[in-house]
């Protein structure tokens, strides 16, 4: 177990990413959300992170529903602010946002004071729950004047007032979020797909910058949405279909990591830890045989000779930290 940043909030190296039991791509029954979050706490994991946008609540409504069987102080639970649910009455589905679900509401992007102070207790309401733990913004790229100007400073009224313990944004770039460690005091900030074996630009500034101020940051994405999980012609790279040079990049990690006795996504959930700045990481599974996997994956070693190897044929740059046992001299 693992603390957040300043806040002390307790996070578990290995957190339950919940988008899949949002009904991403693909249905998920309710029971099967159930049995893969219970799997998940069996296994160990104390840190589960969820969005009104996954299933347009349908994700925080399941989540909610587990962790009300469990003991208040015994988990984390983070979710996010930005997007406001409106009831939407048009029919048809939300593939369009990737989620398998009837389309029954429409999202509103607000980062307003009264957006987020609404947002959070809409998602108390589908959790069911009295606390959220996390609060993130959620992809204020396009909103960065009123995300810094209204919303970061109410996330930080509700943090005083005791709504919530932590406060961070979450993103799937590294630019905007470094400017929230500079800038603000956050607590945390989720990057998701830029600090992966694939991709490494969240060590420019972020996290030397998070390590500098006490920040923690957690890192969602680690398979880049598919790619390093399982490296093909056909594979997604975030959340596009990957180029030929992305897949042989990534053919090649997954060749390394096999001869050296181990998995590529072994070694995809285990590299961010190599950054004293990074906390958690946030994988997600939409049944108890994937998440069964992702938590044998995480255990599985990955020799000090991986690392180093990949570092000789220039897979990695030679200043990017990695997670050996035993540092190279």
């Amino acid at each position: 177990m693992r603390t957040l940043g300043r806040s002390g909030a307790p996070v578990t190296e290995l957190g339950y990413g919940a988008g899949g039991i949002g009904n991403l791509y693909t249905p998920v029954r309710d029971d099967e959300a159930y049995d893969a979050l219970d799997a998940a706490w069996d296994a160990g994991i104390r840190y589960f992170d969820t969005a009104p946008h996954y299933g347009i609540g349908l994700s925080e409504r399941r989540v909610g529903a587990f962790l009300r069987t469990r003991t208040t102080t015994s988990y984390t639970l983070s979710t996010k602010v930005g997007r406001l649910l409106e009831p939407y009455d048009g029919g048809g589905d939300d593939l369009a946002h990737g989620f398998a679900v009837p389309a029954t509401h429409r999202r509103v992007w607000d980062f307003s004071a009264s957006g987020v102070r609404r947002s959070i207790e809409e998602s108390l309401g589908r959790l069911g729950l009295d606390r959220i733990d996390i609060a993130y913004l959620h992809d204020p790229d396009d909103h960065a004047e009123q995300a810094f100007g209204e919303a970061y400073p109410e996330l930080e009224r509700m943090r005083a007032e005791g709504l919530v313990d932590a406060i961070g944004a979450g993103m799937n770039q590294a630019g905007m979020l470094t400017r929230f460690v500079r800038d603000t005091d956050v607590d945390v900030v989720l990057c998701a797909g830029r600090y992966t074996l694939l991709d490494q630009r969240a060590l420019t500034a972020l996290l030397p910058a998070a390590a500098r101020r006490g920040v923690s940051v957690v890192i969602g994405g680690v398979f880049n949405s598919g790619l390093l999980a399982d490296p093909r012609q056909g594979a997604t790279f975030d959340y596009s279909l990957a180029s030929p040079s992305a897949v042989s990049r990534a053919l090649t990690w997954k060749a390394l990591a096999e001869r050296h006795g181990t998995t590529l996504r072994a070694a995809a959930l285990a590299f961010p830890f190599g950054h004293p700045a990074v906390t958690s990481v946030l994988a997600g599974a939409r049944s108890v045989a994937e998440v069964a996997d992702t938590v044998r994956q995480f255990a599985t070693p990955v020799p000090d000779a991986f690392w180093q190897e990949a570092r000789e044929h220039h897979l990695l740059a030679a200043d990017v930290p990695t997670p050996e046992r035993e540092k190279p001299a």
